[in-house]
């Protein structure tokens, strides 16, 4: 994670790591999510060194997405055989969910 920070502000993208990002349930904030890496604003990646992907992982980087104004999101398996998966969740969706 420290190494693929330094290398991402070394390209002059802004990126900030562990980012708090707030729960919400019935308008009450009830915890915080915490992202690997947001890079600018844009992007979220969700760093892993499993086995695979797991359909955990994949849910886990949805709902970072479904709780912020980020609309891709990135999942990065640094396991035996490295591998990604894209995640996209647009916030005309979002704003579908949170109408009343």
């Amino acid at each position: 994670e420290n190494a693929l920070i330094i290398e991402l502000r070394n390209t002059g993208l802004r990126c900030a790591k562990q980012q708090p990002i707030k729960v919400q349930y019935g308008g009450s904030v009830v915890g915080d999510y915490f992202a690997d890496i947001i890079v600018e604003n844009i992007v979220i990646l969700e760093l892993k060194a499993a086995e695979g992907i797991v359909e955990e992982h994949e849910l886990q980087l949805i709902n970072y997405l479904k709780a912020t104004e980020v609309e891709i999101g990135l999942l990065l398996n640094f396991g035996k055989k490295p591998e990604f998966k894209r995640k996209i969740f647009t916030n005309d969706k979002k704003k579908i969910r949170l109408d009343p």
